[in-house]
């Protein structure tokens, strides 16, 4: 079935390099409170640092700094603290801050020795201090130079003012036409420009943001020394700035950064900023990029930690606010993106997003036998159990279950318990099954360490499998009819073509289940009846159907859904790659683990391009491949901030968008995850625009699965 993909039957720990957990850098976001009389009908103007690493705000209420994660009215010099300057600005080398007032200029630094006065008022708005202490002043008279208590005058540019600064002990004035570079006692044109917003420089170099991108010019000669980059996120600059050897530029729709590999990051949303309009951008002496918006001000860092360290924020995250009964679960957040006000709410799959918690402690058991990953291991499953004694069905495994009176998602498929106090949820599909038979198979192979143990991981996989056995392959719910998804039966499974995935898909999964229900209980029946779904209904051939054969396949119905329409289904990624673990490892032949290793390898490598580590471990651990680099690199770009915010990509001008196709692959090149819109393993990882208010959060769940499997796999250490 399976020609040209030879059959590798390595073990994982010999097919994976080990990599080491060393310490990488990755950016993270913090927005500064908005003081109360900043927030309506202000200016703010521009940030400045000093050398202090102190981040301050310029704005037409007063001058403001940092402090306790807000922004406050800087009142610390007393003869300073009501007036409002017109410009602050940081000294060439020192660091000191200078500010400039209608009336004079000064400093605090140097014991406060430097200062001038201004023989008319408001004539001058822009400073620049050169390391030897020469100021230059800038405004409606012109530019000018304090000496001796008099003002020189250096001339008039020919265009608006847009930026003055110094380097190297030599000043310069941008236009929107040219950069101007002091000669003496004039400023000269060094270089004409079009449409030119800001600069900053790099060595011996001027990088100038433009309209249209941004480019590069000798400092000395004007000469272009770096083509113009038109291929950026957003090529409208506002403002450019050089940390450390880098190019980060302030759009209408957010900042990027080149990185080492000369592709772009890209900030923009609420996960990074509180607008996207970004004016003015600073750095402090450790790389930290401050960036003024209309909103307030934010702080782009990138902390160097490991993934250890980041599994341990996602692991205390959880604990604090994200299990309810056992499950795990996402956060309603009002208002959007306050953690503080986070309510915990069921949803469709409770079974299936905490199957993936539930793993990872497991896999984090197995690595570390700490107590306490065996504790919540346990507690995850005493969910799962309940799923099952909630209801009065025997054998049918409720979606979900809340106390009465408060369920949350789809209100038509709840029922009454036998328990007055609660509800449970019905309608149970087979995203749900596949989560029963990976947590039962991962526990049995985990955890359960006693006799009595083991037997009440077996229970549990025996009642919901006699179930759908007793149901001719189906969960029937308290309706007395089958669910709109769980279904298994030859004649529904058989209806597809090879071309739609469910044929496939569910073939894969209830064999899985039955192989799972045989190694658990030892009862016959399981095997038997798996047989007979293999080799009388054709179920083994559905599994070995080459994963390239599935298309658009209009016009088969189920239920009013025609389920050959739409585009690949990444949910059946997600249900197929976690039931491979259940199917390859209960095989009941070494002859069946080499076709469903040849079955898990054909459907990795058309999954390759999205890079999930979740696939690629699992097929480390049955089919023996693993792309090592893009685990990592999934692992390390995973975001920090799970809130689910209007993410927003389609209109980037560094990607290379795609026709459209059957597996919706929007871009040759996959965006780092802390760009794209949050998303659980069930979604396009191409998807480049969605999210919303940041009214939910996610838990971190996604990521410690990965983690810990890599660590069980000896593929990370």
């Amino acid at each position: 079935m399976f020609a040209g993909l030879g059959l590798c039957m390595c073990s994982y720990a010999m097919a994976a390099a080990q990599a080491t957990d060393y310490p990488f850098q990755q950016p993270v976001s913090r927005q500064y409170a908005t003081p109360p009389e900043l927030a309506q009908q202000s200016v703010l103007a521009r940030v400045v640092t000093d050398y202090n690493d102190n981040a301050h705000v310029i704005t037409d209420k007063g001058f403001y700094r940092v402090s306790d994660g807000a922004l406050v009215r800087d009142r610390r010099f007393r003869p300073l603290a009501d007036k409002i300057p017109l410009d602050v600005t940081a000294q060439e080398g020192s660091g000191h801050l200078y500010y400039l007032y209608a009336d004079k200029w000064l400093t605090n630094g140097y014991a406060g020795v430097p200062y001038g006065t201004l023989p008319e008022k408001g004539r001058y708005n822009r400073m620049a201090v050169a390391a030897d202490g020469r100021v230059m002043l800038a405004g409606d008279a012109g530019l000018a130079l304090p000496e001796k208590g008099r003002l020189r005058a250096c001339g008039q540019l020919p265009e608006p003012l847009l930026q003055l600064k110094v380097h190297n002990g030599v000043f310069y004035a941008l236009t929107g036409k040219g950069v101007y570079q002091q000669a003496g006692a004039q400023f000269t044109r060094l270089h004409a420009a079009e449409n030119a917003r800001a600069m900053d420089f790099r060595g011996e170099e001027i990088i100038i943001g433009t309209s249209n991108g941004y480019y590069g010019i000798s400092s000395k000669t004007g000469d272009t020394s770096l083509s113009l980059k038109r291929r950026v996120p957003v090529p409208g600059i506002n403002d450019i700035l050089v940390v450390n050897g880098r190019i980060w530029a302030g759009t209408d729709e957010g900042a990027f950064m080149e990185d080492s590999a000369g592709l772009y990051r890209y900030f923009a949303s609420r996960r990074w900023l509180n607008d996207n309009r970004v004016k003015s951008m600073s750095a402090d002496a450790e790389g930290n990029v401050y960036l003024l918006t209309p909103a307030g001000l934010n702080r782009i860092s990138s902390p160097a930690h490991t993934l250890a360290d980041k599994a341990a924020y996602f692991e205390r995250k959880i604990r604090e606010r994200h299990i309810r009964y056992g499950f795990i679960a996402n956060l309603h957040l009002r208002p959007g993106g306050d953690a503080g006000s986070s309510q915990m709410a069921d949803t469709d799959n409770d079974g299936l997003w905490s199957a993936f918690y539930l793993g990872s402690q497991a896999f984090r058991y197995a690595v570390t036998h700490e107590p306490k990953a065996k504790r919540y291991a346990w507690e995850g499953f005493e969910a799962f159990e309940r799923i099952l004694s909630v209801n009065q069905l025997k054998g049918f495994p409720s979606r979900t279950f809340e106390r009465k009176g408060y369920k949350n998602s789809d209100p038509e498929r709840w029922r009454d318990s036998p328990d007055p106090e609660w509800e449970w949820k019905g309608h149970t599909s087979s995203d749900e099954f596949v989560a029963y038979i990976w947590i039962a198979a991962v526990l049995h192979e985990m955890v359960a360490e006693t006799a009595d143990e083991k037997q009440r991981v077996a229970a549990f996989i025996d009642k919901i499998m006699t179930h759908i056995i007793d149901n001719k392959y189906y969960f029937v719910d308290i309706d007395g009819k089958p669910t709109l998804w769980g279904r298994w039966n030859p004649e529904y499974i058989n209806w597809y073509p090879e071309t739609i995935g469910d044929r496939k898909l569910g073939s894969t999964t209830i064999i899985a289940g039955l192989q799972l229900g045989y190694a658990l209980t030892g009862k016959k029946k399981y095997k038997d009846e798996a047989m007979r779904l293999m080799n009388k209904h054709g179920y083994l051939k559905n599994i070995l159907t080459d994963y390239r054969k599935i298309t658009y396949t209009p016009g088969y119905k189920h239920m009013g859904i025609d389920m050959g329409t739409g585009g690949w289904n990444h949910s059946d990624d997600e249900m197929a790659f976690l039931t491979y673990w259940v199917l390859y490892r209960y095989a009941f032949t070494d002859e069946l683990k080499k076709q469903y290793a040849g079955v898990i390898r054909n459907h990795w490598e058309l999954e390759r391009p999205e890079k999930n580590a979740v696939w690629n471990l699992i097929t480390l651990a049955t089919a023996g491949d693993y792309d090592a680099d893009a685990t990592l690199w999934w692992m390390r770009t995973f975001p920090m901030d799970l809130v689910t915010w209007q993410i927003k990509n389609s209109h980037r001008k560094d990607i290379t968008l795609l026709p459209a196709n059957f597996r919706d692959q929007a871009t040759e090149r996959l965006i780092p995850l802390d760009e794209q819109p949050v998303h659980r393993h069930n979604a396009n990882a191409f998807d480049l625009d969605g999210g919303g208010k940041g009214t939910s959060e996610l838990a971190g769940d996604e990521y410690l699965l990965p983690y810990w499997m890599a660590r069980y796999l000896k593929a990370l250490n």
